[in-house]
């Protein structure tokens, strides 16, 4: 038997793998990352503003953190 859409099973892997992201240990790193599970159904090109919200954020986070935590 194949796969007449092996696409769609791409899709379910990329949501399921964002849906079971496992704790950081950090909430706001854990926030910023489940933003991802707002891919999953919307049109490519909103992906870039997700995308760039979480990157955003995980980079602010980065920005707080004092050089020795780093």
């Amino acid at each position: 038997m194949t796969d007449e859409h092996p696409d769609e099973n791409q899709n379910l892997d990329a949501e399921r793998a964002v849906a079971q992201a496992p704790p950081t240990g950090d909430d706001r790193v854990d926030d910023a990352i489940a933003g991802l599970s707002r891919l999953p159904g919307r049109p490519a090109e909103e992906h870039v503003a997700v995308l760039e919200e979480a990157y955003g954020r995980l980079r602010d986070i980065l920005e707080d953190l004092d050089p020795e935590q780093r």
